[in-house]
C-alpha cells in the first residue's frame, strides 16, 4: 500500500490505515482476554453451586444408608469413593490455578494476562512435555479410568465420562496433534486458568451425574413392576352364603429390603420383620369382628414418618364336633325347662336375639331355657346384626310333647318283683321316668293295691296304710300282688299332670 507511484499524501494515508488496523487487532486481543476471564468467573460460580448440590446429595445418601442400609449402604460407599477421587483431582487443578495466578499482579486484570510464555514453559520443553505437563496428563487419565471402573465400563455414563476427559490426539491444520499441545501451547495465561476451571466444572458435573444415576437406579428398582404384587381387599372380612362378594384388587409394592424402625400393632411392638413385612402372631380373641390398629414407623431424612395401620378380621366359632340331627326330632317337652343353645356363626352373642313362647335367656353364651305352654308346636325366631349393620333372621319350629308315662316301682324296682310280704308292707311305691333325657323328680301321690282274694285298696301317699297292710297280711306264698293306678306329680311343678305310672307286680315269697 505504501509502495509504487503514490503521492506522499497517499503514502501517509496508507500508513495510517496500517497503524489503525494494528490498533484494532490489539484491541480485539484485549477483548478476547477479557472474555476468557469472564467465562472463568461464570464457571467458578457454577462450580460453587454444583458443589453445594453434590454435598447435599452425598449427605442424603449417608442418611438413607443409615435408615435403610440394605438398600443404600453399598450406593453410599460408591458415592464416597467418587467424592474422594473428585476432590483429589479438583484440589490438584486448584493448585495449578493458584500457581499461574501468582505470576500476575492483579488476577482480575484479564487484559494483562496475555503472557503465553508462562504456560508454555511450564508444560512444554522442545517438542515434548515437561514433568509438570506429563503429571497434568496423568492426573486426567487416572481420574477418568478410576471413575469409569467405579461406575462400570458397561454403564451408560462410561462413554460420556471417557469423552469428557479424552486426551487423545486432536486434528489441526498440520494433521493430528497431541492433545496438550493442541489445547495449551502458545495460549495466553488466562486461557490456562479458564481451562483448569472448565475441568473442575467437568468433575462437578461427573459427580452430579453419578449421584443421580445411583439414586435413580435405586428408584427405578423400587418402582419396577417386578416389585409389585396383587392385593385383594374385600369390603369386609367375612361373607355369608347368598351375599355378593364386594372388594377390590390393587397393586402393592413388595420390597424385601425395606425395614421399618418400629411397628406397633394393637399397642404392642412387633419385632419379627421378614421379607419387608411385619409377622403377626397373637390370640384371635372372642367371636365377632376384631380390629387391627397400629402404625409403621420409617426414618426419612432423619425424621420419623408414621404410616397408620387400620384393618379388621372376623372370628367365628371353632367347629369341634359334627352337626348330626335326626329328622322330625325337633322336640321340646311341656312342663319341664328345656335347655337350648342358640347362636349365629360369625355374630357375637350380644348381637343375637331369640324369641319364642316360653323362651328365656339363661347364664352362659348362647344359653336359653324353653318352657313350652299349650299347643302342639312352638316357633323360635332368631335374628342377628352383621358387622355391616345388616340384620339376618331365621326361625325353626319345635314339636311340643308331654312327659311320657312313668313306670311304677317298689323299692325302686319295676315290672315283676319277688319279696316277702313283711318287706312289702315297709316298701315305698314310686314312679320313675326311665330312659328320659331330663333328670326329673316325681312324687307319688296315690296308688291302688290288689291282693288275691281281697278287695282292692286305694292308698294316699307312697307308703302302705293300715288297710293295705291288713290285706297284704292275708296273702299266701306264691300269690302275686298288683300295685296299679299309680299317680304322681312333678317336684317343683305340681300344676303339670303326669300320666299314671305302669303297674308293678310282686310275688310273695
Amino acid at each position: 500500500m505504501a509502495s509504487g507511484k503514490l503521492s506522499p499524501r497517499q503514502k501517509m494515508i496508507n500508513l495510517m490505515y496500517l497503524i489503525f488496523i494494528a490498533m484494532l487487532a490489539m484491541n480485539m486481543s484485549k477483548q478476547v482476554l477479557s472474555a476468557f476471564g469472564y467465562m472463568n468467573e461464570k464457571l467458578t460460580d457454577n462450580n460453587v453451586t454444583t458443589s453445594i448440590k453434590n454435598s447435599a446429595t452425598l449427605q442424603n445418601l449417608a442418611t438413607k444408608s443409615q435408615e435403610q442400609p440394605e438398600k443404600y449402604a453399598a450406593l453410599y460407599e460408591k458415592a464416597k469413593k467418587v467424592d474422594v477421587l473428585s476432590k483429589k483431582f479438583n484440589d490438584y487443578l486448584e493448585s495449578k490455578k493458584t500457581y499461574f495466578l501468582s505470576k500476575v499482579d492483579n488476577p482480575k486484570d484479564y487484559e494483562e494476562m496475555d503472557n503465553a510464555n508462562i504456560g508454555t514453559e511450564y508444560f512444554f520443553k522442545g517438542d515434548g512435555v515437561t514433568k509438570a505437563g506429563q503429571e497434568f496428563l496423568d492426573q486426567i487419565k487416572n481420574y477418568k479410568n478410576e471413575i469409569v471402573n467405579l461406575v462400570g465400563k458397561n454403564s451408560p455414563l462410561a462413554s460420556t465420562i471417557k469423552k469428557r476427559f479424552d486426551t487423545s490426539p486432536q486434528k489441526s491444520a498440520d494433521g493430528m496433534e497431541p492433545w496438550l499441545m493442541n489445547r495449551y501451547e502458545g495460549f495466553p495465561l488466562i486461557s490456562y486458568v479458564t481451562n483448569f476451571t472448565s475441568l473442575q466444572s467437568d468433575i462437578k458435573t461427573t459427580q452430579s451425574e453419578i449421584y443421580g444415576n445411583l439414586l435413580g437406579g435405586q428408584l427405578e428398582s423400587d418402582v419396577s413392576m417386578s416389585n409389585y404384587q396383587t392385593i385383594l381387599i374385600p369390603e369386609k372380612s367375612a361373607f355369608f352364603q347368598g351375599e355378593n362378594f364386594k372388594g377390590k384388587i390393587v397393586l402393592g409394592r413388595y420390597d424385601s429390603s425395606l425395614k421399618p424402625s418400629e411397628v406397633i400393632v394393637n399397642g404392642k411392638p412387633i419385632t419379627k420383620i421378614e421379607g419387608g413385612g411385619a409377622i403377626l402372631d397373637f390370640p384371635a380373641g372372642a367371636v365377632g369382628e376384631r380390629e387391627v390398629k397400629g402404625k409403621f414407623v420409617f426414618m426419612e431424612n432423619g425424621k420419623p414418618v408414621e404410616i397408620p395401620i387400620n384393618g379388621s378380621y372376623a372370628v367365628i366359632p371353632k367347629p369341634n364336633s359334627a352337626v348330626i340331627s335326626a329328622d322330625k326330632m325337633n322336640v321340646v317337652y311341656r312342663g319341664v325347662p328345656n335347655p337350648m343353645t342358640i347362636s349365629i356363626p360369625g355374630i357375637p352373642d350380644n348381637l343375637v336375639t331369640a324369641r319364642g313362647m316360653g323362651l328365656k335367656r339363661a347364664k352362659g353364651i348362647g344359653k336359653y331355657i324353653m318352657t313350652p305352654g299349650k299347643g302342639k308346636e312352638v316357633k323360635i325366631s332368631v335374628s342377628g346384626k352383621l358387622p355391616n349393620g345388616q340384620t339376618v333372621s331365621t326361625s325353626q319350629k319345635f314339636r311340643i310333647k308331654g312327659i311320657p308315662s312313668p313306670r311304677g316301682t317298689i323299692r325302686k324296682q319295676d315290672g315283676y318283683v319277688k319279696m316277702p310280704k313283711t318287706s312289702l308292707t315297709k316298701s315305698t311305691v314310686g314312679a320313675a321316668l326311665l330312659d328320659f333325657d331330663f333328670d326329673l323328680k316325681l312324687k307319688t301321690t296315690a296308688f291302688t293295691i290288689k291282693v288275691p282274694g281281697q278287695s282292692a285298696v286305694v292308698v294316699r301317699g307312697n307308703r302302705m296304710n293300715a288297710q293295705a297292710k291288713k290285706a297284704i297280711a292275708k296273702a299266701k306264698r306264691g300269690d302275686v300282688i298288683t300295685i296299679f293306678d299309680i299317680k304322681s306329680s312333678l317336684v317343683g311343678n305340681s300344676t303339670y299332670k303326669i300320666k299314671n305310672a305302669s303297674a308293678v307286680s310282686i310275688e310273695i315269697q
